[in-house]
Parts: C-alpha cells; structure tokens; sequence
C-alpha cells in the first residue's frame, strides 16, 4: 500500500534529530520494531523513499518517526528536517525483522535506538521491562536520543557510551568483545542489535563466539 499523510507536529529532540508525528491512516498497523519507506509528497520527491522505524505506541492516534539529519550528505533526511507542520510524506506497508522475542540485551550505535524505542515504550506501558538492558553508544553525550526518558524506563539499567568525546559521566570505550564480556554474563538471553553495518556485523560475530545462540540475536537482516 501507499498512503500520503500529513504531518501533524515537529519537535526537536537533539541537535541533529526531529520527531515527526503524522496522520495514521485508517487500519494502518505495525509491530515495534518495525519500519517503512518513507518519502516526500513532492514535485520529484515521491519515489525516492528512505527506510524509517516507528518510534509511538501501536496504540496511539498518529505515527511517528524519530529521524537524525545527515547534513552533509545534503540527502533525504536533510530535506525532511526542512519540513515543517501540513507538509505530507508518503508511506508505503511496514517491514522488519526486529521485534520483541523476551527479555535480553538491546546494543544500539547511534540512530539505530529508533528501533527500541518503540519496543521499550511498549514493555514500560505493560510494565515488561524487567531482565531487559540497554548499552547506547553514541559519539557525544548532546548526540543521546531520548536519554531522560530511556533513563525513567529503564532505571539503572540503561547503560551509555561516548567515543568521540572525553566525559567524566559516561564510558568512553567501544561496544566491543571486551566490553560484552565485562557487563554480560548470561548469554542465552536475546539480544537486538541495531546501529551502522559494521558495528552491528562485528557484534553478531562476537556474540556467536562468545556462546549466544543464532537464533536469540535479532536484528535488522
């Protein structure tokens, strides 16, 4: 299917990322987790389509998009953060293959949280979020989505990672072998992985060798 849809409101959530709430189209439906090809209702806009997650409960009147701005890439995202409120987008079916399994670990790099943030939502509505743990890396502390609000759902278990800056309030390491095998010590939980190609490539292989199971490591195919 396609639909246009009319963005409803736009708020500013860090620097570089705006949440996009849009009209949700009669019966739409989507698993958290999950994502669709979005595009611009524009002269010369309308097929050329980016992937985004879902970012609101199921439950709620709109959709929502949790979106970071790559400006130099003067792309997509770009022109989306130039949007403004009754602009429209263009959604098509929703898609994915990272959703809730049980309680486990979840390792996002960057903007790849959207898709957690959804499924956390979901879980601290049912108040589900017990033996679940998030490690969120990102390049600087001012770059961490929704810190407040992962923090409120997750307590002391929302774990995050600076790289690229030094900071006296959070790790600077990588998410790598020795980092996993420091805070984690039962893998036969599951574990959703989400953030840039090589990072979650590197992590997949890490956790099979470190005992996780294949099929408990859930993410983006």
């Amino acid at each position: 299917m396609k639909a246009i849809v009319k963005i409803h409101s736009i708020k500013q959530v860090t620097h570089d990322v705006k949440c996009f709430r849009i009209e949700k189209p009669e019966g739409y439906q989507f698993t958290p987790g999950q994502a669709t090809d979005v595009s611009i209702n524009k002269a010369g806009l309308e097929e050329e389509t980016r992937p985004f997650t879902f970012t609101a409960l199921t439950g709620e009147k709109y959709l929502e998009f949790t979106i970071k701005r790559y400006e130099d890439h003067h792309g997509i995202t770009d022109k989306l953060h130039q949007l403004v409120p009754g602009d429209e987008l263009i959604i098509r079916d929703a898609w994915g293959a990272i959703e809730y399994k049980g309680p486990g670990y979840f390792i996002a790099g960057g903007a790849g949280i959207t898709p957690f943030i959804a499924i956390l939502r979901k879980l601290h509505e049912e108040g589900k979020t017990a033996g679940n743990t998030l490690f969120f890396s990102n390049k600087t502390a001012e770059d961490i989505i929704y810190r407040e609000e992962l923090e409120s759902i997750l307590g002391q278990h929302a774990h995050f990672i600076v790289t690229k800056e030094h900071s006296e309030k959070y790790p600077t390491t990588r998410i790598d072998e020795q980092y996993i095998k420091q805070h984690i010590a039962d893998f036969s939980k599951h574990f959703y992985l989400c953030g840039p190609d090589a990072m979650v490539q590197e992590l997949t292989k890490t956790l099979e060798k470190l005992g996780a199971p294949t099929d408990t490591v859930v993410f983006e195919k």
